[in-house]
């Protein structure tokens, strides 16, 4: 359906040659201008936008939990100075020297999640070129083969295993809330249709009423030459019709103001006018209060927010604990190198290398700052679970009041529409009367007033309904006409 609706917008703005004035209507649907809306909407964009930029934030947050590979050297590292140069006795002396060194190795990395350590592995070759104006030059050759590592924190804040707790829950949210953003902007295109759409019934019931009061002043004209109703009747009848025509104009500047903010929100460049379908046809489907709790909890992105929350309030605490106490760091490496003067020889009968590392702080006094910042935290974290189960309570009544009034709003669009028809006939039936004399002008401008408010109340009910219709999609994140979550899959860039 959308793809027919953008197909059909290009058509109309692009044959500009062949177009004609009824080729600048587009007739729609309600469906059919919020999947335009849903597809093409300059909100839509900015939404998409916002998602993508999350999903490479979260993406950064993976591949660091991944191993990483790097080559990294000098090619060259030339050095012609003279510099203070120590002596076997311990004397310094300035010398000219002048050499070159070349250098390249390849790493790996690989960060440990559950200890928060990080292990390494790198292998490298080294070249050292000595120039020398009275002899030959010195070329020489270190190469490590192998050398592996580690370093681990003990005691410390493991930021890697938060991290993988919570920037799921970041991105999940992420997601939830652009289903959101969606259903968001198909609830204010509703909201733009209906003030298109009803500004069209307001301006058809204008011109219908102008045609009626002008009739009618004609006969009252009539008859009050023929001296059957007095001045004062006329002259009521005569205001009728200046308020039939300020209210065509009233209603023809409305229509002009609500076509062009939906034109606008749809990001329709070009001007056209809309032939809005009544959405008449209401959806047959049960709400059950329960159900709906059921799936707004398992689709909202309110669910995972809480739990978000509340790790990052655990997070705080771990880590005011952490840097409270002792800090230790452990760090090894064991390597095999060697060195030459031919690249060749540099890798046989290599010799190990083993560096064993503890360093330690312990903090002695701080005035009480690290029980501050960990008093703190906790503070912080029992008034995060407050917020988030006072939340939650605040959650559910929302879903079950709106559940509670979408019954009522469907029961009230019913009634409406009745009593509209009812309104309609009396109306019919009052005019008719009134021409031929049986009713007097009074008898029928309230039956015409009453018509109207009835033809308001039933279009103020049925935009009620299809606002709290997207207003239930988006707090819920559910189509209850097709059975489907509206929570769409996570989409790659």
């Amino acid at each position: 359906m959308t793809h027919r609706i953008i197909f059909t917008l290009v058509f109309l703005f692009s044959s500009q040659s062949l177009i004609v004035a009824q080729e600048d209507t587009l007739r729609l649907s309600l469906p059919e201008i919020v999947a335009l809306a849903q597809s093409d909407a300059p909100d839509v964009l900015l939404a998409e936008t916002r998602m993508k930029n999350r999903y490479w934030e979260f993406q950064s947050v993976l591949a660091g939990f991944r191993p990483a590979i790097s080559l990294s050297g000098e090619l060259p590292d030339l050095n012609r100075s003279i510099d203070i140069i120590t002596l076997p006795d311990g004397t310094d002396i300035f010398l000219q020297r002048a050499q070159m060194r070349n250098r390249a190795g390849l790493s790996l990395r690989q960060s440990i999640v559950p200890t928060g350590g990080t292990i390494f592995a790198s292998t490298g070759l080294q070249r050292l070129d000595i120039f020398r104006e009275s002899a030959d030059n010195i070329t020489s050759y270190y190469s490590t083969p192998v050398s592996i590592g580690f370093t681990q924190p003990i005691f410390g804040f493991n930021q890697m295993k938060w991290s993988k707790k919570i920037e799921p829950l970041r991105y999940q949210e992420a997601t939830r809330q652009f289903a959101e953003e969606m259903e968001g902007i198909a609830y204010q295109a509703a909201q733009y249709f209906f003030e298109v759409f009803i500004s069209q019934l307001d301006l058809e019931a204008a011109i219908r009423d102008k045609a009626n009061a002008d009739t009618l002043l004609n006969i009252s004209r009539g008859r009050f030459g023929a001296g059957r109703i007095a001045e004062t009747e006329l002259l009521q009848v005569e205001l009728s019709a200046m308020n039939a025509d300020a209210a065509v104009q009233e209603a023809l500047l409305a229509l002009q103001t609500g076509t062009e903010r939906l034109r606008n929100y749809l990001g329709i460049k070009q001007a056209v006018n809309f032939k809005l379908t009544p959405p008449t046809d209401i959806p047959e489907f049960e709400l059950d209060a329960k159900r709906a709790l059921a799936l707004a909890e398992e689709n909202r992105s309110d669910m995972i927010s809480f739990e978000r929350q509340l790790q990052e309030a655990g997070l705080a605490v771990a880590r005011a604990k952490a840097n409270s106490g002792l800090q230790m760091d452990v760090y090894g490496v064991f390597s095999l190198s060697q060195t030459a003067s031919k690249i060749n020889d540099s890798y046989k009968n290599p010799l190990d290398n083993e560096t064993f590392q503890v360093g330690f702080e312990i903090p002695i006094f701080d005035w009480g700052k690290a029980r501050s910042r960990l008093e703190t935290a906790l503070s912080n974290r029992d008034l995060t679970q407050m917020n988030v189960e006072q939340d939650r309570v605040n959650f559910q009544q929302e879903i079950l009041l709106k559940v509670k009034q979408f019954d009522l709003l469907k029961s009230k669009t019913a009634l409406g529409l009745r009593a509209y028809d009812i309104s309609l006939k009396r109306e019919v039936m009052t005019r008719n009367r009134y021409y031929i004399g049986k009713y007097d002008i009074l008898d029928l401008n309230i039956a015409v007033s009453e018509k109207e408010n009835a033809r308001r109340g039933y279009m103020n009910a049925l935009r009620a309904y299809w606002l709290a219709y997207y207003d239930i999609r988006q707090t819920i994140l559910y189509d209850f006409e097709r059975n489907v979550s509206l929570v769409r899959p996570a989409r790659k860039y």
